[in-house]
């Protein structure tokens, strides 16, 4: 009697093992789109801080140096930043940027530059707009 009780008890039935499986993946199905859905608001956060910072960078170049920064690359080159930062698509090459028709200050006499940078995604964000309107 004792060998047939330890014969029974030696592994899971299948039954058991789908069960338990079943319940990883109602878990997995339920934790994906949330985990997902945080990511992505994750990157847009940072996309807004990125556009902020340039945007805020920009004006504060055009002030100091009484004309509107060329590129991008030259609020690097001037220390204004320490590496480009990289647009919602990953890369730092997609921004596109505005071209400035504004004056400053009153001592700016240049207006041939850029005055403004947006993403150059075409994908659209969590609140319905495309990132490149952001």
């Amino acid at each position: 009697m004792r060998r047939t009780a330890t014969r029974r008890n030696r592994g899971f039935t299948l039954i058991e093992i789908m069960v338990v499986i079943s319940v990883i993946l109602i878990l997995l199905g339920v934790a994906l789109p949330i985990y997902s859905h945080a990511l992505t608001r994750k990157r847009e956060e940072n996309l807004r801080q990125n556009l902020e910072t340039l945007n805020r960078l920009i004006f504060q170049y055009t002030l100091d140096k009484q004309k509107p920064p060329q590129s991008l690359d030259d609020l690097k080159s001037e220390k204004y930043l320490d590496e480009i930062p990289k647009d919602i698509t990953d890369r730092e090459d997609t921004w596109v940027t505005e071209p400035a028709d504004a004056i400053f200050s009153l001592e700016q006499k240049d207006t041939d530059g850029i005055i403004g940078v947006h993403s150059g995604s075409d994908k659209i964000g969590s609140d319905g707009k495309a990132y490149s309107t952001w």
